[in-house]
């Protein structure tokens, strides 16, 4: 049985990882009414004994912060390609460039044997895309290919690694590999992680700070709220719901010789109609189930969050 560290970090605590925690908005109307260490303990007896390790990150209102495990050692699989469509705005912020801008490439330049809607939905041995295109398909079907190309034609790996660390602590993640060097060796997979903390809190500078253009952050922001993956994680408590925004991107690993789920992950940035927003990160690593099984439990997380949240308001 995997012994599990709890932790609860509020925005002024003097810590090295409270530093990947969001600023403070002065916005306590919501603070008033959640009691964030019993969401915690909430959150904790979810995931105590389950068969892997499981990080999870709350902002609220992008005031309160309740962590569970939040330690910079889960593999991101493709929650990277929100960081990845960051640093490619970022540059063309920087190049004066349009996200219209059309690439050319050839079918065979690319993978047929890896997730790739893209390469099924274009037939053609040769064909043209704009880079907003490419950045719907990474964002919202988390297409491998589309990633591998712009890491390759556009902003690197590394470039996009040293951009991230200007946004969030350096000690909250790192990025080291593209889809093809983890699909060649999965073990490097790993070498892509981050804190629960991190993400959440690259999530929130992307849905409350100015850290693009706001043409660009508008269009990743509006793009995450079109995600077709992991309904039935974050997201599936919430569904049917009216007047809920979810924005969010899936990251799901591999399952190795052993039958262990190496990742899956979803972070969301959730708006409620009377305003009140969250983002809740939760990532799940090395897990001796199935991914039903891992989705299940995010969805209980999500829904133990959201009852939090709404307990004291009309109409819930």
């Amino acid at each position: 049985m995997k012994k599990f560290i709890f932790q609860i970090y509020m925005i002024a605590a003097a810590s090295m990882l409270a530093s990947c925690s969001p600023r403070d908005t002065g916005n306590t109307a919501t603070a008033a009414t959640i009691d964030t260490a019993a969401v915690r303990d909430s959150i904790s007896a979810i995931i105590s004994g389950m068969p892997g390790e499981i990080g999870v990150a709350a902002i609220i209102d992008s005031r309160d912060t309740v962590t569970v495990n939040d330690i910079d050692k889960y593999a991101l699989m493709s929650v990277f390609k929100m960081h990845q469509a960051i640093a490619v705005c970022h540059s063309f912020d920087l190049k004066g460039i349009p996200l219209d801008t059309i690439l050319e490439f050839d079918r065979t330049s690319l993978n047929p044997d890896t997730w790739s809607p893209m390469l099924k939905e274009h037939q053609d041995a040769h064909f043209r895309m704009p880079v907003s295109e490419l950045l719907r398909y990474t964002l919202m079907q988390s297409d491998n290919n589309a990633s591998n190309l712009m890491f390759d034609r556009l902003v690197s790996v590394a470039e996009t690694d040293s951009l991230i660390a200007t946004l969030i602590p350096r000690n909250c993640f790192r990025i080291t590999e593209r889809e093809s060097d983890m699909q060649s060796d999965h073990a490097k997979s790993y070498n892509n992680h981050s804190s629960p903390s991190g993400v959440a809190r690259l999530v929130e500078r992307l849905f409350t700070d100015s850290i693009l253009s706001t043409e660009k952050q508008e269009f990743i922001c509006e793009t995450m709220r079109g995600c077709h993956t992991g309904a039935d994680r974050i997201a599936a408590p919430l569904a049917g719901k009216d007047g809920i925004t979810i924005a969010h991107k899936t990251g799901s690993g591999y399952i190795n010789e052993s039958g262990i789920l190496t990742a899956h992950n979803d972070a969301a940035y959730i708006t409620l109609p009377d305003g009140t927003s969250y983002t809740l990160v939760i990532l799940v690593k090395d897990f001796a189930g199935n991914e039903k099984q891992a989705s299940d439990i995010m969805a209980r997380i999500s829904d133990t969050v959201y009852r939090a949240i709404t307990r004291n308001k009309p109409n819930n």
